[in-house]
């Protein structure tokens, strides 16, 4: 086999789901050598990769706050809801004639402890009877508070604005206070928590810049909105919040990489002519092997970090021009 036909059988491999581990060796026939490079390391300084989960502040699960059966519901998975906004409502006609009798009573109330407040300064009740309408007119307005709340929590509504991404309730169910009705998620802010090692921790600052690479390849920038004064002991790293501010939109929930600040390491570096499709020809007794290898980011000389596949040291035959 040739080298050039050895070479194209990097695409061929990767293109078919070739072989993770070390292709079978072949020898290199007619005459001069490949042109060969050497894996080498290098120190460089490269932001850090971490791993985190999108989410929101503000993300609840609306329960039931009172028993009943429910009577309408107002809104849809996926609505967009604002603050206070009615959700769904519970049968209340109970609750409704409960407040108007409190509503009447305390009127009376009212009524009667401004006749008797004037009869009292005129001398003409006793202290007696002045303090019995006063402790009459005080539990009739406890009674219409506690009344107006029974009839308020029949109605369900959103606890602050955003979009509705779950809805258990269904119109004639019974409910009992703690049944999961609705599930509210703000869309904004979007915030991303990740934990930094201890050796690159307080080199990120308040309002320190980030990339974030999302699973289809969306691209946006986010700041460090806040961080834990302290380094975790369990751990060795400290927490910082960062906030999205602008590229593409990424949904809470999102699994991303983020790449901020920066940490100073020992990589394997080739050339990037040296790598194609994850694989590279190894070179090794005057034969070639075809090796599966991980790449990390590009490096400077238009080289490449090669995270797994190659040691330092390794021959690997120049495939590209």
């Amino acid at each position: 086999m040739t080298l050039t036909r050895l070479t194209l059988s990097i695409a061929a491999v990767a293109a078919c789901g070739g072989p993770a581990k070390e292709a079978a060796r072949e020898p290199i026939a007619g005459g001069a050598p490949p042109a060969l490079v050497t894996a080498d390391t290098v120190t460089v300084e490269l932001p850090l990769s971490l791993p985190a989960q999108l989410y929101v502040e503000h993300d609840a699960a609306i329960y039931a706050r009172s028993s009943g059966i429910v009577e309408s519901i107002l809104v849809d998975l996926g609505t967009k809801v604002g603050p206070g906004q009615p959700l769904a409502r519970l049968e209340s006609a109970d609750q409704a004639i409960a407040l108007a009798q409190s509503n009447d009573r305390h009127d009376n109330a009212v009524v009667q402890a401004k006749r008797l407040r004037a009869l009292r300064l005129a001398g003409l009740v006793s202290q007696s009877d002045s303090e019995r309408v006063e402790l009459e007119l005080r539990e009739a307005v406890l009674t219409l508070k506690k009344a107006r709340r029974d009839f308020d929590l029949t109605r369900i509504v959103a606890p602050f604005g955003g979009v509705v991404t779950g809805r258990s309730a269904r119109i004639g169910r019974l409910v009992d206070p703690g049944d999961s009705l609705f599930h509210v998620t703000a869309l904004s802010p979007v915030l991303a928590a990740v934990r930094i090692p201890e050796a690159s921790a307080f080199g990120v600052k308040l309002g320190a810049e980030a990339d974030v690479l999302g699973p289809r390849g969306e691209k946006a920038r986010a700041t460090v909105v806040r961080g834990s004064p302290v380094i975790d002991p369990a751990s060795g790293t400290r927490e910082v919040v960062l906030q999205l501010t602008s590229g593409d939109r990424l949904p809470p929930g999102s699994s991303v990489m983020l790449r901020i600040g920066s940490e100073t390491r020992r990589v394997v570096a080739v050339p990037r002519e040296a790598i194609g499709e994850g694989y590279a020809l190894v070179w090794d007794a005057d034969r070639a092997s075809l090796r599966q290898v991980t790449v990390g980011g590009e490096l400077p000389g238009e080289r490449i970090e090669v995270v797994s596949g190659l040691a330092p040291g390794e021959k690997v035959v120049r495939t590209g021009p």
